[in-house]
């Protein structure tokens, strides 16, 4: 491990698992497992353990996207791995593609994307979740995600690059719909996501109104099971409905 980079440590208490996201530095990290000095860390590898000073070992391992969901600073309820899968998978996106994205929120479609493809513009309309956004991509160990701060409803109007997809996680999606083309690659896709019907039929007449679009609104159902020595059924808990995406292609 080198210093500056993000690392995952790992533990076990009551057969539970306990987890934390450290950065390799001189500094101590403290726990109440104890104390670990995070220079130690420049010794080991990926799959390493390391112990604390009260003998509690921890496995080390380098986060993943869903490691970075789990412990991203927050600035809003972000978009969800189910809804992140629906958009990767009915893109195609791919290593050599260059993404728009809007309504950066805490970053977290945004460093999805940037672990696959080959860049992303993301634009937050809001000064300080730019700023946690560029925290939480930094921990991610990113750098093709740049992250601007404006309102994309203004500022697509200036923009000069050509994206192969765009997603829109904005409440001013239908605005922008008018504008995509010009900036849009040929064959290119963009997706919405909102919370409610309301957004979502506003959005569609945007397009009707600025086609043709091949499009399609879809609504991912995401339903846990609960298992246990009595028998296995569908979870109490866990989440349903988020929202709704749009995929449209040119």
């Amino acid at each position: 491990m080198k210093y500056g980079e993000t690392v995952l440590l790992r533990t076990f208490t009551k057969e539970k698992p306990r987890e934390f996201i450290v950065c390799v530095s001189e500094n101590e990290f403290h726990s109440d497992f104890g104390v670990i000095k995070l220079e130690q860390l420049t010794e080991l590898s990926a799959g390493d353990t390391i112990f604390s000073h009260k003998g509690q070992q921890f496995l080390v391992q380098k986060p993943r996207m869903p490691d970075m969901f789990r412990h991203a600073q927050r600035s809003g309820a972000p978009i969800m791995p189910k809804d992140i899968g629906i958009i990767i998978a009915y893109t195609g996106l791919c290593k050599n593609d260059v993404v728009l994205d809007a309504g950066t929120g805490s970053g977290i479609l945004a460093m999805y994307l940037g672990s696959i493809v080959k860049k992303v513009i993301t634009y937050e309309v809001k000064a300080n979740f730019a700023d946690i956004a560029r925290n939480n991509i930094a921990k991610a160990g990113l750098d093709n995600v740049e992250v601007r701060c404006g309102n994309i409803v203004e500022e697509i109007d200036k923009i000069d690059e050509k994206f192969d997809v765009i997603t829109l996680d904005t409440i001013d999606s239908h605005e922008i719909i008018p504008k995509i083309r010009r900036v849009l690659m040929p064959g290119g896709f963009v997706v919405t996501y909102s919370p409610f019907i309301e957004q979502t039929i506003e959005i569609r007449k945007a397009m009707d109104r600025s086609g043709p679009w091949d499009a399609i609104t879809i609504e991912c159902i995401e339903r846990p099971l609960s298992i246990s020595e009595r028998g296995t059924r569908p979870g109490t808990g866990g989440v349903g409905h988020t929202g709704y995406i749009t995929i449209a292609r040119m």
